[in-house]
């Protein structure tokens, strides 16, 4: 393995955009979702809602919390509606989980979505018994990533040595934090926003997961 991984004994993926292609949008479906929510709930046009989404995401993390924070609404009733999605765009990944299965040590996913979600999208993708654990939005009380909070829970919850784990997001944003506690962290660069994100906060960078987990056995890593 490439020798600046060799004192990882952690691995850490996030979920949506990161386990499979961005192209797959399935997080598109959620999103369209979580507009159609915030029209039915602020009685209001979807451009409307669409922008409401996007400052409480902006502020909260999630729209989620957002919403939890201004209308009190029921977190379960809003996760099980906007994951109500078609996943037929994913299939399995042989060459994601077998890179998955060759990382040594232990490995598992932390999601601002739910575990019924991450296990569903975890089934299509081949990768159901290739984790330790879902640290999901239910376990983080629902304070998400990129709050503090989320990383020292998840770290207490399976006591991780930050030092020797690595974090791997397609969200830039969510990687300071990780950085600040002393992990390695991957940023999968599908386009997704990276305004404000110091790039000292970033180990490493890559646009496909599967090619950068085979690829650190060869040490062809591209480092920032």
């Amino acid at each position: 393995m490439d020798p600046r991984l060799a004192h990882i004994d952690t691995w850490i993926f996030d979920l949506d955009n990161t386990l499979y292609p961005a192209g797959a949008t399935l997080f598109a479906q959620i999103e369209a979702r979580m507009t159609d929510y915030v029209c039915a709930l602020e009685g209001c046009d979807r451009d409307t809602a669409f922008a409401i989404q996007k400052r409480h995401f902006r502020e909260h993390g999630t729209t989620l919390s957002g919403l939890m924070a201004a209308r009190n609404i029921d977190p379960h009733d809003f996760l099980t509606f906007v994951h109500d999605v078609d996943m037929s765009a994913l299939s399995a990944n042989d060459r994601l989980v077998e890179a998955i299965a060759r990382l040594p040590g232990r490995k598992l996913v932390f999601t601002n979505g739910d575990g019924p979600y991450a296990g569903r999208v975890l089934e299509r993708l081949g990768l159901a018994d290739s984790f330790e654990g879902v640290h999901d939005i239910r376990a983080t009380g629902y304070r998400p990533k990129p709050h503090p909070h989320a990383y020292a829970g998840l770290c207490d919850a399976y006591a991780i040595d930050p030092n020797t784990a690595l974090f791997v997001e397609d969200m830039a944003r969510n990687l300071p934090p990780a950085k600040a506690i002393g992990m390695t962290t991957v940023w999968i660069d599908n386009g997704s926003e990276q305004v404000g994100v110091d790039p000292a906060h970033i180990d490493f960078t890559t646009p496909d997961l599967t090619a950068w987990l085979t690829a650190i056995w060869e040490e062809t890593c591209t480092t920032n």
